[in-house]
């Protein structure tokens, strides 16, 4: 899908007072592609993955596959990815933008790649932290040097495989630690046995497992706070990416926020993806959320009902949460989040200065936000504001929503959204009910 808006400079203008409606086709799932992209390099066979995600991260993560030594081919809807038996260099750089997921995956999968590889991105990402990861991998025997800041990119991985033992591993601030030891510990040289006091995003975890085992991998949970990744022979042919729910969210906010009705193409209530869960938020608000014949069907049902919800598990569906709270009748209250300060932006600090910059009442919290329904039953201001999302694709879908009941808000740097749906402008204006506003 073409997107007209996504290389603009210009601010994106929300057309406020329009009803959402029709068929939402929802991208392919990120998370489910980046594991699909890790199990390829680490598989005895090509691996074809169907409908993955094309997106700024996916590519990123592609670009540092071939350079770590696989051959990757485009073929109809699908990319077939093959680890070759050495990589065709024993050194070099791998750059990851700002996608957190691949940098993470890769300081662990490097270590599996004989050769010296050197892991960087953009200054965002170089405020990003990957160091309990690098504590665990140094643990075990792998050499990693920081170029810069300890404990963050660029950062230099020394590999010449990953010996197995005992490691502990806090993944207090980010599941994506867990992931990539689970993932790397399939090629390791013997049983990897991961010792975790503390755990964010569980349900991520959830995902690398279960696509570690379809794929005839080993993992193990035998007790609370200890998983063990036993080295397998992992198998190649084919893993169909589904749908993205982090993104049917925004679609479903939509409907439940303007009284619309949406279907969600292709969304499966049997997923196993976390931010399915934020559809169970949207019914405790007062949304209608029912599954039907070709995926799941949204509509608004009246007026919103704020909630107090812990979003530890599911961190992305904050923003878009925030993004419904200032038209919720009552006080929203969002907890145990403080993992979101180092995503793309600090989407506590950016979703609290930016539904403030709106005209919205928000109380920023050290782990969370707190915002009073303050338009759930009195208009919202109508001056000119335009937010700027700092870079960060959620910040800015998110920020749509709020821009579809309050009247003149438009949206910096629309671009930013390429990260993880390129086509989101064109969505937004087909299901939305922007085309529809003041006709």
């Amino acid at each position: 899908m073409t997107d007209s808006s996504s290389s603009s400079v210009e601010p994106r203008r929300i057309r406020a007072g329009g009803v959402a409606a029709g068929a939402a086709e929802i991208p392919p799932s990120k998370s489910l592609t980046h594991r699909a992209f890790a199990l390829a390099l680490l598989a005895r066979a090509p691996l074809r993955i169907e409908h993955p995600l094309e997106a700024e991260d996916t590519r990123l993560f592609l670009a540092a596959l071939a350079t770590l030594g696989c051959a990757i081919e485009r073929r109809g809807d699908g990319i077939t990815i093959r680890r070759v038996a050495s990589p065709v260099a024993t050194q070099g750089r791998l750059f990851f933008g700002n996608a957190g997921t691949p940098l993470r995956f890769c300081v662990a999968l490097a270590a599996v790649v004989p050769g010296i590889w050197e892991l960087d991105g953009t200054a965002r990402l170089r405020e990003r932290p990957v160091g309990p990861l690098a504590d665990a991998l140094r643990a075990l025997g792998v050499r990693i040097e920081f170029a810069g800041t300890p404990g963050c990119a660029p950062l230099v991985v020394h590999g010449a495989g990953l010996p197995g033992g005992r490691v502990r591993l806090d993944a207090g601030e980010s599941s994506q630690y867990l992931s990539a030891l689970l993932l790397a510990g399939q090629a390791a040289e013997g049983p990897l046995e991961i010792e975790v006091p503390a755990l964010v995003s569980a349900p991520y975890v959830e995902l690398t497992v279960d696509l570690i085992r379809r794929q005839g991998g080993r993992v193990e949970h035998p007790a609370t706070g200890l998983w063990v990744s036993r080295p397998s022979n992992l198998a190649g042919g084919a893993i169909d990416i589904e749908p993205d729910l982090s993104a049917a969210a925004y679609p479903a906010a939509a409907a439940a926020l303007t009284g619309g009705d949406i279907l969600l193409q292709r969304v499966s209530p049997a997923s196993r993806q976390g931010d399915r869960r934020f559809l169970d938020l949207l019914d405790r608000m007062g949304a209608s959320v029912r599954p039907e014949s070709g995926g799941i069907r949204v509509r608004g049902a009246g007026a919103l009902a704020a909630i107090e919800a812990d979003l530890s598990d599911i961190p992305d569906q904050v923003p878009t949460l925030a993004a419904l709270a200032p038209f919720a009748r009552g006080t929203t209250r969002i907890s145990n989040v403080a993992h979101l300060r180092i995503k793309e932006s600090d989407r506590l600090a950016a979703m609290a200065s930016e539904l403030t910059r709106a005209g919205a009442v928000v109380t920023e919290r050290a782990d969370g936000l707190e915002i009073e329904g303050t338009w759930a039953d009195a208009p919202p201001p109508a001056t000119p504001v335009v937010v700027d999302p700092r870079d960060d694709h959620r910040i800015a879908m998110a920020m749509a929503l709020v821009g579809l009941r309050r009247p003149g808000l438009a949206i910096a740097d629309p671009g930013c959204v390429g990260k993880s749906w390129p086509g989101f402008w064109d969505g937004f204006a087909a299901w939305s009910g922007e085309g529809e506003a003041g006709r």
